[in-house]
Formats: C-alpha cells, structure tokens, sequence
C-alpha cells in the first residue's frame, strides 16, 4: 500500500473515531417521504404530495411503477396510482433510495465520473438485488433494491476528501486502494447516523466479508451475492474468489457456479430492474 494510502487512511480512521468527518445528510426529499412513512395514519395522497414537490423523483417512480418487472395492466402515469400500487412502505425505500443519487455529485470533473461511475455500480447491484430477493428469499424487493442503492454510500465522504486533497485526486491507484479499504466502515457510521433499519444499515460493514454465515438469508446476502454477479465475465478479483465457499449463496439457495445472465428468465428480469433503476 503506498504511503499516500496509508496517511489517507490514518486520517479518515481517526476523523471517524473523533467523530470529526463530515457525514453527508440525507437528501430533504428522502428526509420528509421517511418522515412521512413512518406515520401510521399516513395514506397515498399524503404521500404522493410529498414525493410530487421533487418533479425528478416523481418520473422516477412512475416509470418504476410501468416496468415490466411490476407487470401493471395499463399505463399509470399518476403518481397517486403509481404510489398505490406500490403501497406506501415499498414507494418510501423506493424514493429514499433513488433520491441518493443528488448526492452522487461533485464539483471537479475527475470526482465527478468517479461518483457517477459508483453510483451506476449500485443501481446495477441494486437491479440485481431486487431479482435474487423476489427469486430466492421471502425478504422484500424494496429493502434489497435499497440496501442495493446504498452499500457503497461509505465513497462519499472519501470523493470529498479527495476533492480537497489534489495529490490523492491525482493518484488513483492510491485513491481506489483507500475507497476499497473503508468505504464499508464509514458507510455502515452514516446509515446508522441516518437512523436506518438495522439488516439495511450493516449492509455497507458486511457485503465484503464474504465469510460471514448469519442464520439465515439476510440483506447483507442478496447484495453479496449480486456484486458477485455483477463482475461475471470481468477480470476482477473478486471473480477468482471460490464462491463455492461463500455462504452467502448457500443461504440463498444459489449454484454459485451458475451465471444467472444464462437464465433467460433471470437475464430479462435483471435487464428491467437495472433499467426501472437507471
């Protein structure tokens, strides 16, 4: 690990530790439609007006309601309908999760990719996500499609940094090495932070330790197991991992030496839930 690296990561460890580094905050939008959820007596209209003040979000989520995935009858083009045929729970992780993406914005070109690039990864991972969970497990499709968008929030704070720090910016092997160490670690600080539900917020800790074997099937499972598959046919390391002894496939009933992308079933399927993402 280059000494850059390491002072990096020296500095980032300790600014956590002091509770120094700036976490980013959730987006308002995200904010207010959680907000709005955990209402007990909130209905779809409430909702929907919440979710209608950001025009963005709003497309988003009709377009998510149209995918062949959910397989509506007709077109819906109303928000109201769209939000009841989600249902309010599965609508608010929806639109917390794809609000996230503001956040995946910076003011120097080189951070910039660098964030569109991860969060395009997550909605690839997140898509994935939501096929394995409606495949193999009786979890639900929502919270896997946000644990998917949110596993790798831990960047953040290190683009930031990085933006500040130019001689990082401009080594990126150092700059990837730091992201890859603990991004999971500063991750699993925000979503705690954000007060989210605890089998999403270990996610980002979790979904690399691929020897980890919880009880049964989990949150941090799904997203293993489809950032696995997402780097099928690469040359990445994890794909010279032996992902017969990773218990995360076991517990989902997987063949781990089974690409799904072969599945014509599955293939289709993963295509429109990264394309409702994109």
């Amino acid at each position: 690990m280059s000494k850059l690296a390491e002072k990096v990561q020296e500095e980032l460890l300790q600014a956590i530790d002091n509770d120094e580094l700036v976490l980013p905050t959730l987006p308002e939008v995200a904010l207010k439609v959680r907000e709005a959820a955990e209402d007990p007596n909130i209905g779809i209209p409430q909702l929907s007006k919440v979710i209608g003040n950001d025009a963005a979000l709003t497309a988003r989520i009709i377009k998510v309601v149209n995918s062949p995935l959910l397989r509506t009858n007709k077109e819906i083009t109303d928000l109201q309908m769209a939000v009841g045929r989600l249902g309010i729970n599965y609508t608010s992780n929806l639109a917390t999760g794809l609000a996230m993406e503001q956040m995946f914005q910076a003011t120097s070109d080189v951070v910039d990719r660098k964030m569109r690039e991860v969060w395009n990864k997550s909605t690839e991972i997140a898509g994935i996500c939501h096929v394995l969970c409606r495949h193999y497990t009786r979890l639900m499709p929502d919270q896997a499609t946000l644990a998917g968008l949110v596993h790798q929030i831990g960047v953040l704070p290190i683009l930031t940094y990085a933006e500040e720090h130019s001689e990082l910016l401009a080594d990126s092997i150092s700059l990837n090495h730091v992201i890859e160490k603990i991004h999971p670690i500063i991750g699993d600080k925000i979503l705690r932070t954000w007060e989210f539900p605890e089998p999403i917020a270990m996610v980002p800790g979790q979904h690399l330790d691929f020897g980890r074997d919880s009880a049964k099937a989990d949150y941090v499972d799904i997203v293993q197991v489809a950032t696995l598959q997402s780097y099928l046919g690469s040359q990445h390391p994890y794909t010279q991992l032996d992902w017969g002894q990773i218990p995360a496939f076991a517990k989902l009933g997987l063949d781990p030496n089974v690409d799904m992308q072969e599945d014509e079933d599955l293939s289709a399927a993963m295509d429109a839930a990264m394309g409702m993402l994109q």
